[in-house]
């Protein structure tokens, strides 16, 4: 409507966690006086999957919604039913604010997120209600950290250790046997915390072997037809890490350091729709063979992070969206873009950088503070001062 020059809805803040106030203003900036009845405001949290599948050889679409959150409120005029006699008030024009707040539920929400075949959004959307007329609607999205996974919780503080071997037998010959040893101090992390694998490789065998590292990303989805339903599975890999070549009769321990990127909250039993798990792979290739041993550990990505007990160093939190290549970040829907839609198909690193998507979910990090960083800093320099201190003793001597 002409006389309508700007509706807006500004939040307080863009991301939420369960339990929390969400609360907001909107605004409005009206050229003429005008009959409003009300503003309607509705928060809502919705997961949504859809995809094609062939059947029979016709390709159909499934898809299955799923409900988090349904309130309404009316912060201006009146309610549904109410004042059927009343005369309609009359706003007159300038710029108006409208102040709402909700209480977004204490239940496990899951966190937003962003997929093709899959979607869950949360967002408050204002109606504007006027007589004999179209209703203006506006519509903001915000982002929902969760669900509450808790780092220092007892289950993911347990150390995980495993072992795989295995012996190459040449006609009636056994060669000697190759063996890999890994261990976690804990199966549980958050984003930008650093993840380490120790391993020993034990390599009595004739070929050399290499150690590789893969944090793999699983999402599976899921619609709800006929008595087995319909599922589909997607696989990425986060990160890797390449070890040194262990020689044959070699035997050597190593520490993989792995700085987990910005990628989307594990998602077990939360929703039915979606499940979004982490895989620690730790493989031992064989240089000549192609043969290799393999050992897997769950990893679970959480939403509070590692804390250091009577620690002055607590982590920082920040929060960014997920890196391109894995679920959650790879897509971007067209309804947050002007234009164009990116789906991770055939955009260079340029391209990707340029697009401006109006809303994308936005994941809990740790990054380093100052302080933490400068401590490390001071390790470091006095690691090499006691290190230069003991060369000179030994020139002396």
């Amino acid at each position: 409507m002409d006389y309508i020059k700007e509706l807006d809805i500004r939040l307080d803040k863009e991301y939420y966690y369960a339990g929390e106030v969400l609360s907001g203003k909107v605004i409005m900036h009206t050229t003429e006086n005008f009959k409003l009845k009300s503003i309607r405001l509705l928060l809502r949290g919705k997961a949504h999957v859809e995809w094609k599948v062939f059947v029979s050889g016709d390709k159909r679409t499934v898809k299955d919604d799923q409900l988090y959150i349904d309130e309404r409120s009316v912060i201006w005029g009146e309610r549904a039913g109410e004042g059927l006699d009343v005369t309609v008030p009359v706003l007159i024009r300038g710029q108006h604010q409208f102040p709402f707040r909700f209480n977004i539920p204490e239940t496990n929400l899951p966190c937003s997120f962003e997929s093709r075949a899959c979607y869950i959004r949360y967002f408050v959307k204002v109606t504007i209600d006027i007589p004999y007329a179209s209703p203006p609607q506006g519509i903001k999205y915000f982002t929902i950290v969760g669900p509450h996974i808790d780092c220092m919780d007892e289950q993911y503080l347990k150390p995980i250790t495993a072992q795989d071997k295995k012996v190459k037998c040449c006609l009636c010959c056994a060669k000697g046997p190759v063996t890999l040893s890994c261990s976690l101090d804990r199966t549980a992390f958050c984003c930008g915390e650093t993840l380490k694998l120790k391993s020993t490789i034990d390599n009595q065998g004739e070929d050399s072997v290499k150690l590789k590292v893969r944090l793999l990303q699983f999402c599976e989805f899921f619609v709800e037809r006929g008595v087995l339903g319909v599922t589909k599975e997607v696989q990425h890999l986060v990160l890797e890490y390449n070890g040194e070549l262990v020689a044959s009769r070699d035997h050597q321990d190593t520490c993989a350091s792995l700085r987990i990127p910005t990628v989307p909250t594990t998602l077990m039993g939360v929703c039915r729709l979606v499940q979004i798990y982490y895989m620690l792979t730790a493989c031992l290739e064989f240089e000549k063979s192609g043969d290799d041993l393999q050992i897997n550990f769950p990893i679970t990505i959480g939403t509070v992070p590692f804390r250091i007990p009577n620690s002055n160093l607590q982590p920082h939190i920040g929060y960014d969206v997920a890196i391109d290549h894995v679920e959650g970040g790879i897509y971007i829907g067209p309804e947050f873009l002007l234009g164009e839609v990116y789906d991770g198909c055939n955009v260079s690193d340029n391209e990707y950088r340029d697009l401006a998507p109006l809303y994308r979910p936005v994941y809990l990090t740790v990054v380093r503070s100052s302080q933490q960083i400068s401590a490390r800093a001071v390790g470091r320099a006095n690691r090499k001062k006691s290190c230069d201190v003991e060369i000179a003793e030994i020139h002396r001597k």
